[in-house]
């Protein structure tokens, strides 16, 4: 007789719908993004290791990303980050101070690209590592047009300005502008924060599989 399932609960100090983290300066990160060929779009793309079709819309650049879908603790650099990082650090940097964490790790970082009429269907983020982390966004170019739903209602989120958001509930983004949509998106834990009961017996499980 198998073991019932476990029953994954949510770090806490995860918002239940959408965190204002406030503004941050974008401009240099901005800029550097806006200039990346064509070229390293389709290349990055392609070789992502976020591959799920819910995002067909949207192409990555990913500069950290985690080793095992069940474990948000594990986690590596990809090949952008090292050139990149001078530029990212200080933009997640000041978008996680109001959590005052002594040893905040970043598991996932990525940039984002939504083609004008793009849309990411409804969906929730369902890996077991991506229950822990809060999941930030923060606009990098954007217009009216785009349109975020978290928490139960569509909002659009201004450039410069970080907002984690509930990647556990019912999710969705809509491009009708013009323009492309470009985020910087990111998870960010605690790591001085105690691991949830439920991770130890799942990894067990994982394993005996």
């Amino acid at each position: 007789m198998s073991p019932p399932p476990l029953q994954l609960s949510a770090n806490p100090r995860k918002t239940a719908g959408v965190r204002n983290l406030g503004p941050v300066d974008i401009e240099a990160l901005r800029a550097a993004v806006l200039a990346i060929p064509e070229a390293v779009w389709r290349a990055e793309d392609q070789a992502k290791p976020n591959r799920f079709g819910v995002l067909d819309d949207t192409r990555h650049i990913v500069f950290r990303f985690v080793d095992n879908p069940l474990d948000w603790r594990g986690s590596h650099d990809r090949p952008a980050w090292p050139q990149w990082r001078p530029l990212l650090a200080p933009v997640l940097d000041a978008a996680v101070r109001p959590y005052g964490y002594g040893r905040g790790v970043f598991p996932r970082v990525m940039l984002a690209r939504m083609r004008p009429g793009g849309v990411i269907h409804p969906h929730v983020d369902a890996n077991p590592a991506a229950r822990w982390p809060h999941k930030i966004h923060v606009p990098l170019l954007t217009n009216a047009g785009v349109l975020c739903f978290f928490g139960g209602e569509a909002r659009h989120f201004p450039p410069g300005e970080a907002v984690e958001v509930d990647n556990l509930g019912p999710h969705w983004v809509k491009n009708t502008g013009g323009t492309d949509r470009i985020h910087l998106i990111f998870e960010y834990y605690d790591a001085d924060q105690p691991d949830p009961d439920w991770l130890a017996p799942l990894l067990r499980q994982a394993v005996s599989r």
